[in-house]
């Protein structure tokens, strides 16, 4: 059986997914067999697998990418459990890639336990295969509600004998006080096996921070095992909304004479809005989230993106007057791309009794085409050509277009229809298509000719797959440089450490 470890954190967004994520580069760069892990993931961002059956089935985005950091091909096993949001109180249950239910919060609870089943399942099958496996936690373990049936954080941690280091993002402040609480809120046998901290996030100079370190080991009693620094290249798949603020990627210095501004729409239920991160990869491609109608107005190219919700979010835009920017900006000739939901939400009508329930609703009308919802999620990894350049990318939806007038931007491989343009209206169901670099370049071309930035030029080389291999490689290297990875390694290889001293008042008792 191989050794592992749990990245715990002490808020969402502390920094678990990309910790994870280095763990697993620096690993497979030492010659180790190593897989990632997340027994449950909450998060709209995902992508498709196709497992051992030959269909295609979903994990979270953020799993995919920790499968390149550590070498191996993506598996529905990273991620045995997906919950997608469809609104605050319900979310689609993904079971080993494939939607099996939708529940609400206060009937989560009744299928905890045959999802936790299917969970350890999945994570005895990797420990079989695998040196290492290196966890991945849910927002913070001391959420101390949510214990009970616990089997991402330290149930997970319970059941497999794992180790945990708990992440904590120090650029939000008040990060000893979240170490301290975190571990102080945990009962005695979960406390036992939290090994120690890494720091996330530090701007500054490490002798000023060092006293808060020795306080906080010798008030616990566990080490810091690593401060990782603030460094601008980590920004590579997002997990979760907290992790988009306004501007997506790290923008370079144009290529011609100048910039393209694009802005994304940040949809309440926005799903893979990953997909605008090959667009921000490009130099003098400037790429903001934002729900501002004078950005979307002032911006060269609109992308609405994904949405759990299609229905929902399209009456969302209407409310918050979004719409009418959007209508406002087409109108004026500039491009408008729809990826998905906002691909659906372009069309003149959309039937839709499978999300919403709402029946036929009226679209923005700005593509010539119906959208009709089936019960059976399409999921798939299509090839195929868009533009004259070759194309690939993956499908997430239960909406298809019924019909349609307009000629099609992309074609299957055995040269089906797919997505739309009509003049400087864009739209598809594939996600991931931008990655393509032939396609991306050309589509940019056009939209920035259709916007009037005709001193904007493409980079001839740039390639997404690089960006991204580059952005893993400097997790692995602020792992290396910045952890004390000998003690990394002995947790994994080892387990929890004899000995680790309670810190009251532990977990609250139930009356």
């Amino acid at each position: 059986m191989s050794g592992g470890l749990l990245v715990a954190g002490t808020t969402s967004d502390a920094g678990k997914s990309i910790v994870t994520a280095g763990i697993c580069r620096w690993l497979h760069r030492n010659g180790v067999k190593v897989a990632p892990f997340k027994a449950q993931n909450m998060s709209n961002n995902s992508v498709v697998v196709v497992g051992p059956d030959g269909r295609g089935g979903e994990i979270g985005r953020a799993q995919a990418m920790q499968a390149a950091a550590a070498g191996v091909v993506p598996d529905l096993r990273f991620n045995p459990v997906l919950l997608k949001p469809g609104s605050d109180r319900s979310s689609q249950v993904v079971l080993m890639g494939q939607a099996v239910d939708t529940v609400m919060a206060g009937n989560y609870r009744s299928i905890k336990p045959r999802l936790a089943e299917v969970a350890y399942a999945a994570l005895a099958e990797l420990r079989a295969e695998y040196d290492a496996v290196i966890c991945e936690g849910a927002g913070s373990p001391a959420e101390i509600n949510l214990r009970d049936g616990d089997f991402v954080n330290m149930g997970l941690a319970r059941h497999a004998g794992f180790p945990a280091i708990v992440v904590g993002d120090i650029d939000r402040g008040g990060i000893f006080a979240a170490f301290l609480g975190t571990v102080a809120l945990l009962s005695a046998e979960d406390q036992a096996l939290v090994a120690g901290f890494v720091v996330n996030k530090f701007r500054g100079s490490l002798p000023i921070l060092q006293p808060g370190l020795d306080m906080i080991t010798a008030t616990t009693g566990r080490p810091v095992h690593g401060v990782l620094p603030f460094h601008e290249g980590v920004w590579v798949d997002g997990e979760d909304s907290l992790a988009y603020q306004n501007v997506l990627g790290r923008a370079k210095n144009p290529y011609g004479k100048e910039w393209l501004r694009v802005v994304v729409v940040r949809l309440p239920r926005i799903s893979n809005a990953t997909d605008a991160e090959a667009l921000a990869a490009e130099p003098g491609v400037r790429v903001r989230l934002s729900v501002d109608p004078a950005e979307i107005l002032d911006a060269d190219l609109v992308v609405i993106p994904g949405s759990k919700a299609t229905v929902t979010d399209l009456a969302w835009l209407r409310e918050t007057g979004l719409a009418d920017a959007i209508a406002v900006h087409a109108a004026a000739g500039k491009p408008l791309l729809g990826i998905c939901g906002g691909f659906q939400m372009l069309a003149e009508t959309i039937h839709d009794e499978v999300e919403s329930g709402r029946g036929t609703v009226r679209g923005m009308g700005l593509l010539p085409l119906e959208i009709a919802f089936e019960k059976i999620k399409t999921l798939a990894r299509p090839r195929g050509e868009a533009l004259g350049a070759p194309v690939s990318g993956y499908e997430i939806h239960h909406g298809v277009v019924s019909r349609s007038t307009t000629k099609p931007l992309l074609r299957y491989a055995d040269g089906r229809p797919e997505g739309a343009i009509e003049g400087n209206i864009f739209g598809t169901h594939w996600h991931g298509a931008f990655e393509s670099d032939e396609f991306r370049r050309r589509f940019l071309t056009l939209a920035a000719r259709q916007a009037g930035r005709h001193g904007f030029t493409v980079a001839p080389a740039t390639r997404f797959s690089a960006v991204r291999d580059q952005a893993l490689d400097l997790l692995g290297d602020l792992i290396e440089e910045h952890v004390d990875t000998a003690a990394l390694r002995f947790l994994i290889e080892n387990g929890p450490p004899p000995g680790l001293p309670f810190l009251p008042p532990g977990a609250p008792t139930r009356a």
